[in-house]
């Protein structure tokens, strides 16, 4: 039942996050990695040995691979909704935000705090969880749909669709490989070339 209500109360708690941050109180770099962090110390001590990583080799090169596949994918959805205003705007936004922190602390916090935890918690706790108890394809797609419901609070488009679409790869990840490293490794490959390299439209909207 620990685990079970740890798994509640985390989901809550990234909604809450996110809720937070949308309000205007703060922004996504000081309170998403804590929440992050908090919620993936928090699964390695519930979970210990039982915590599933998958073979080492194969799942770090199913991760970056598939990472590097959903960067061109992100890039080209990015690029094909990029006349839709409403769109180009949250991203904008998104990348304004994050524009305010050097990018080294931005790498820092993303792939070394936030991406991990939020990883640990969701595809190493809460989706085993559940694969328990309605099965491993089941379970794999109510994760996803906890995900984007934890994720609508930060009233942002390019979020919510992250949450969807990298939710999907990274739980289908996690089934396939039978743990968590897999989606880990390709979420941090993702991330880390948004960040680096992100959408030409966030570039030209910043600058406008």
């Amino acid at each position: 039942m620990v685990r079970e209500g740890f798994a509640v109360a985390g989901a809550l708690a990234i909604a809450a996050g996110w809720a937070w941050v949308a309000s205007g109180r703060s922004t996504v770099l000081r309170v998403l990695p804590a929440v992050h962090l908090a919620l993936g110390l928090g699964t390695i001590v519930l979970l210990g040995s039982d915590l599933s990583l998958g073979s080492p080799a194969a799942s770090l090169a199913a991760g970056a691979g598939s990472g590097l596949v959903l960067y061109g994918a992100t890039r080209a959805f990015v690029a094909t909704v990029a006349p839709w205003e409403p769109f180009r705007r949250h991203v904008a936004e998104a990348y304004a935000e994050a524009g305010t922190e050097p990018l080294a602390r931005r790498l820092v916090l993303a792939l070394a705090i936030s991406v991990p935890g939020e990883e640990l918690f969701l595809r190493g706790l809460l989706q085993p969880r559940l694969s328990a108890s309605i099965g491993a394809a089941a379970a794999a797609v109510a994760t996803v749909a906890v995900e984007v419901a934890a994720n609508i609070p930060s009233r942002r488009l390019p979020i919510v669709a992250g949450a969807l679409v990298g939710g999907a790869v990274w739980s289908a990840l996690a089934w396939r490989s039978g743990g968590v490293l897999a989606p880990i490794a390709s979420h941090v490959v993702w991330t880390g070339l948004m960040l680096v390299r992100p959408p030409a439209v966030a570039g030209e909207m910043m600058r406008a």
